[in-house]
């Protein structure tokens, strides 16, 4: 988009170009996708220049250098010891070689579709799902494709007012009777926080935008709700979080639901360096008769890592 342009006084150069002004050169990914098309061109440039993708979680201070990862061996120990297969501890430990060394091969090599993971979790057409953090509805979508569109009912959360109102429009047909919906955060507790709302994936609570400088206009308080307080007596079968950064936190506010009806899971573990075994830890002590299983879908950096929990 800005080839020809200037960046900082520099001029944007295509590949060709860079490649024919300096020679030997390294090359240092500065963005994520998991556009299949823009994924195939970072690897044909990984196949001609070094090529190392930085590893830096997406919010939180931490990042997975050697000492972090060193500080952290007992609970990495742990949670590797709590996977029910050899593909969950070698999707853990690809994923620590790729926060050491960079490099895309760790990633390609324990790589697996999401659609194959979500057999796991064996959804059915009666299934109860909560879904917290919904964005725009794409995982109720995701979770009607895999049921044939049958289930019993469906709870939805989603703190940030735009994706809440494109999540309503896109499953109106859903009636409210079956399709029960919060514009909140799932959260430990029921409570206000102040949030920024960007109408996307990169919304956030405050905290994680510490040192950030922020527009005043998109500071909102919004609603937090824990899922227990949400569903109250109802059955859930099955449960989705993908909260950016606050999955510790709607865990703890799903315990009830957890511990008395052990419904099926599936957490996201990329938003914090320590999320890869921290999370798995807090699912065994919150029901430990779970068999959790790990995988990562296709993504660079490693932003698609999530738990499954049965």
């Amino acid at each position: 988009f800005v080839r020809g342009q200037q960046f900082r006084g520099y001029p944007v150069l295509r590949f060709a170009q860079v490649l024919e002004r300096y020679g030997k050169v390294l090359v240092l990914l500065a963005f994520a996708t998991d556009l299949p098309e823009v994924m195939a061109r970072i690897e044909a440039i990984g196949r001609q220049v070094p090529l190392l993708c930085p590893s830096f979680s997406v919010v939180g201070e931490e990042c997975a250098d050697r000492s972090f990862l060193a500080r952290s061996q007992g609970q990495i120990e742990r949670a590797y010891d709590a996977l029910a297969d050899s593909a969950s501890q070698e999707v853990l430990l690809g994923v620590a070689e790729f926060q050491l060394t960079g490099r895309l091969e760790c990633l390609r090599r324990i790589s697996s579709p999401r659609r194959q993971s979500l057999e796991l979790l064996r959804l059915c057409r009666e299934e109860t799902y909560a879904d917290l953090g919904a964005y725009n509805g794409d995982t109720i979508t995701e979770f009607l494709e895999v049921t044939g569109g049958q289930f019993n009912k469906i709870f939805a959360m989603e703190p940030d007012g735009k994706n809440y109102s494109k999540m309503k429009r896109i499953h109106y047909k859903l009636s409210p009777y079956d399709f029960r919906t919060v514009n909140a955060g799932a959260w430990s507790c029921d409570t206000v926080c102040e949030f920024i709302s960007k109408g996307g994936r990169n919304s956030s609570l405050i905290p994680y935008e510490k040192g950030k400088p922020v527009n005043p206009s998109r500071i909102k308080e919004i609603e937090m709700r824990s899922l227990d307080s949400f569903v109250k007596d109802e059955r859930i079968t099955y449960i989705k979080y993908d909260v950016e950064g606050s999955e510790s936190e709607a865990l703890d506010g799903s315990k009830t639901v957890i511990k008395r009806d052990k419904p099926k899971l599936l957490v996201s573990l990329y938003h914090r360096t320590e999320d890869m075994f921290a999370l798995p830890i807090k699912v065994t002590e919150l029901n430990p008769s779970y068999k959790l299983y790990l995988r990562q879908h296709p993504y660079i950096p490693a932003w698609d890592m999530n738990l499954y929990c049965i």
